[in-house]
């Protein structure tokens, strides 16, 4: 049985100019029916399943709908049509500096992290000491969050995110954010939980990341879904052979050679 199905998903945006016109002239050209909306559709018609343990890549360039399909899997954003069903606790880093406070410190971070992520009090004492360790911000505990550098931000989310063993991780472009070193070691913890059973999503631009880590894999492009399976290597092919100018997509993400 699955625990994560994504069926016929897809997510729209619809901007108007409310905020360049102001309330009164809004409603005037409403009453009026001079009030202009933008719709844009950011992922369109998205399916895919995973079962317990299997590891996810979505790979697509800038624009392709990757992000924002992740907040819906997360649980953040609802889908304009189509669903999404879960089984487990989901764990999500999707933007690296949310749900951290630049002036407090490493320590209170945190902690105010692990709150975010329904942690109890009692948990955070138990693996606090393990979740700095592993961030290798031990000299850093007490100094402001605003002063670590990007690299350092990401090794604490990612700390924290992964010693909470949740049935769902998701990652986006976390594993490639911080030195050569830091992300062998992310990596190798990746491959503990996904050993532990948990089922894994990694958004990244690194190919080589997702030849060796997924065993399934989605390409986005434009919003729209070109491939999903099991095929990690031939759609990886398939993919740099795009990068590299010798395949071309049309307008809906269909391979036209």
């Amino acid at each position: 049985m699955s625990i994560l199905e994504v069926h016929d998903v897809s997510i729209r945006y619809m901007t108007g100019d409310f905020k360049q016109i102001g309330l009164k002239e809004y409603v005037m050209r409403r009453l009026t029916r001079n009030y202009h909306v933008v719709e844009f559709w950011a992922d369109r018609h998205i399916s895919f399943s995973l079962e317990k343990g299997e590891m996810l890549g979505i790979i697509g360039t800038n624009g392709a709908g990757k992000s924002t399909l992740l907040k819906v899997v997360s649980g953040i954003m609802e889908p304009t049509r189509g669903w999404v069903k879960r089984q487990g606790n989901i764990a999500a880093l999707l933007e690296l500096g949310s749900g951290f406070d630049g002036d407090l410190t490493v320590r209170e971070n945190t902690y105010l992290r692990g709150a975010m992520l329904g942690y109890t009090r009692k948990f955070m004492d138990e693996t606090y000491k393990q979740i700095i360790d592993f961030a290798e911000l031990k000299e850093f505990e007490d100094r402001p969050f605003k002063q670590l550098s990007s690299g350092m931000k990401s090794r604490l989310a990612f700390s924290i995110a992964s010693l909470v063993r949740p049935d769902i991780l998701i990652l986006d472009e976390v594993l490639s954010v911080g030195d050569g070193a830091f992300r062998k070691k992310s990596e190798t913890k990746m491959r503990e939980i996904i050993t532990g059973g948990a089922t894994t999503i990694l958004v990244s631009h690194s190919i080589q990341q997702v030849r060796e880590m997924c065993s399934k894999i989605l390409w986005l492009h434009k919003g729209n879904q070109v491939t999903f399976g099991d095929d990690v290597e031939g759609i990886c092919d398939q993919y740099q052979a795009m990068l590299d100018g010798k395949l071309k997509l049309d307008a809906n993400g269909k391979i036209v050679g």
